[in-house]
């Protein structure tokens, strides 16, 4: 462990939309460390077609009080931020699907001159 990054971490929920971790920073006896200020992370879940999806995002503020005005906010653009991830993981995801016959996975010429389709002259891909 990092000795010289230890927190302590406290939580507050309101039970129903998220929580809130509040880190402060602590020396190695466990006393408040007053060079380092506390940092406040909120945590929510969205519910998606695959399930809930949870999210934790940095809070502005230097009181739980600003933490908990910021926290509706800082939720908004994670969930953007989450739903653009999602987009663009989609669209890798479909550019990346391998046809037969169509370069890169080493059956475009197949025995007998077969180039592009099944061995033995099965279904042309092309």
């Amino acid at each position: 462990m990092d000795t010289a990054q230890l927190v302590r971490e406290e939580s507050y929920t309101d039970q129903r939309i998220g929580s809130i971790r509040v880190l402060i920073p602590v020396l190695l006896d466990g006393q408040p460390d007053p060079e380092r200020s506390k940092s406040y992370v909120g945590q929510t879940q969205v519910m998606t077609q695959a399930g809930p999806l949870p999210l934790s995002f940095e809070l502005p503020g230097r009181s739980l009080a600003d933490a908990i005005e910021g926290f509706p906010a800082a939720a908004e653009k994670a969930i953007e931020e989450a739903v653009e991830e999602i987009k663009r993981m989609q669209r890798e995801q479909a550019s990346s699907i391998m046809v037969p016959g169509q370069g890169g996975g080493g059956m475009g010429d197949l025995p007998g001159g077969n180039s592009g389709s099944m061995p033995g002259g099965g279904i042309k891909l092309r």
